[in-house]
């Protein structure tokens, strides 16, 4: 497991906790970024690409 590995774990966590944030206190815009930070976090935890290529390629799409 290299450090973008973990680093694609700690994010899925962020994101998670983000999510749940933004439920409790109905607040959208972090639950939606909790959402995308779990998605950076999964293609991270798959690929081992760095978050600011991942974002880069998901802004170009």
């Amino acid at each position: 497991m290299n450090s973008k590995e973990v680093e694609g774990k700690w994010n899925k966590i962020k994101g998670q906790a983000k999510q749940q944030y933004g439920i409790a206190f109905n607040d959208d815009e972090t639950y939606s970024e909790g959402t995308f930070d779990k998605l950076v976090g999964n293609i991270q935890e798959s690929t081992g690409k760095a978050k600011e290529a991942i974002k880069k390629e998901i802004a170009d799409w």
